[in-house]
């Protein structure tokens, strides 16, 4: 079977190289009989590949199980697993298969195996090296031949570094990883997975399907979508339930998408291991306060290093100024200075925008301008900056400031810095 065919019989929508990667691991693992792991935040769509793997395998005629083990109470999950023997425990009035014994030469689906105690993978463990489990309450060991394919939306080796998981059951488990992309790497499916959810909810509901403006997509597929698939049908059903008008504006998609900060100014979104490499709101403050701090330090070395040569010019040192400090309008020798013509000014009398530098014989001080600019109005400067730097691509300029692109679009709207996407795009 090709991807596509995979993709259709296993009803997997998209073209992302990340997702039909993990469609051609799964097509290459499924013939051989190793154990696979999947890892995946919740929500991507994790569930559909232990079927590939069954059905591409020579085990596709035998019994396949599905067992979501956060699902099964702790006291309970070994009977359910490896069965028990009449009166073993309490209510146990007579023996019961558990799923390995059920599974025999078939596949069984572990999900969030994580979650299981630590007993019970001690029992896993035993079962994947020698094919042998007890019943509870037995002491007679039986034997299994099932494909064990495991699921999991959390970080494993963080897991076994709390004493959680076992590391030796890991290795056992991992051996072919298969790794589902979250939504939010997948961008160009998002709008595609909308069409699929608007049309089987229009069915559903017997209504005309949702479609969106040019806007709308794009506020869409640049949401950080935590929840991944499970959350943009949601939010798609929302709308289509909700909402009268059949073409939707991004202010109607914007009301749908939890927000990401109360606060004005962006956020930088963790990775996606959500293991803390991204960075909080309190790091980006400090990042521009250090950035203005390494700008006044180089101020002062320009200064310093000028005011000792005497033959130093306004031209020169004008030069050598930041482009974003502006000179004080309400200084009322700086039109006069303004005017006088390069190369005669010396350096003790040189006006420097928004400072005046005044040497005798040493320098003393520099005068700050009356007014200075918030935090905000910085951070806002600087976007400004990134963007014309980017000729007004969101996207390229999203990603340098590390921040997502929807943060971003309600920046430029704030701000109002629609006018340099529209400049660069009449320039185009």
């Amino acid at each position: 079977m090709t991807i596509n065919e995979i993709k259709q019989r296993f009803k997997i929508i998209g073209n992302s190289p990340l997702m039909e990667l993990a469609i051609k691991t799964a097509m290459q693992v499924a013939p051989t009989d190793i154990t696979v792991l999947i890892n995946g935040e919740s929500g991507v769509g994790k569930e559909a590949f232990p079927q590939i793997i069954h059905h591409l395998s020579s085990r596709k005629h035998g019994t396949y199980i599905a067992v979501n083990c956060g699902a099964i109470p702790e006291g309970t999950i070994d009977s359910e697993l490896f069965g028990h023997e009449k009166g073993s425990f309490t209510g146990a009035h007579e023996a019961r298969k558990g799923y390995f014994e059920v599974a025999n030469g078939g596949t069984i689906f572990l999900d969030e195996v994580a979650d299981l105690p630590l007993s019970t993978q001690v029992r896993l463990l035993r079962v994947l090296e020698s094919g042998e489990f007890f019943k509870v309450g037995s002491s007679k060991a039986l034997k299994t031949d099932v494909r064990v394919v495991a699921a999991t939306n959390i970080n494993i080796l963080e897991a076994i570094h709390n004493g959680k998981f076992r590391e030796d059951l890991y290795y056992r488990l991992s051996t072919v990883p298969i790794h589902i992309p979250p939504l939010r790497n997948r961008k160009d499916d998002i709008y595609l997975l909308f069409r699929k959810f608007a049309v089987d909810f229009g069915d559903k509901y017997r209504m005309p399907p949702l479609e969106l403006t040019p806007d709308a997509r794009e506020v869409l597929t640049n949401y950080f979508w935590p929840g991944n698939i499970r959350q943009l049908k949601n939010v798609t059903e929302q709308l289509s339930i909700l909402e009268k008008e059949r073409m939707v504006s991004p202010k109607t998609v914007d009301k749908y998408l939890p927000q990401e900060t109360s606060s004005n100014l962006p956020v930088l979104f963790n990775a996606p291991t959500k293991g803390g490499d991204g960075m909080s709101e309190r790091d980006l403050l400090y990042k521009v306060l250090f950035d203005m701090k390494r700008d006044v330090n180089d101020l002062r070395a320009m200064v310093l290093e000028l005011s000792s040569n005497k033959s130093a010019t306004y031209t020169d040192y004008n030069a050598a100024i930041p482009d974003f400090i502006m000179h004080n309008e309400k200084d009322s020798n700086a039109e006069e200075y303004m005017n006088i013509t390069p190369k005669t000014i010396p350096i003790e009398q040189t006006i420097i925008p928004n400072k005046i530098v005044k040497k005798k014989k040493e320098l003393k001080e520099l005068k700050v301008i009356e007014k200075t600019p918030t935090l905000e109005d910085k951070a806002a400067e600087y976007i400004r900056l990134i963007l014309d730097k980017n000729k007004g691509e969101k996207r390229t300029t999203a990603r340098e400031l590390g921040i997502s692109e929807r943060t971003l679009y309600r920046y430029i709207i704030d701000y109002k810095m629609e006018d340099i996407i529209k400049n660069h795009k009449k320039k185009i």
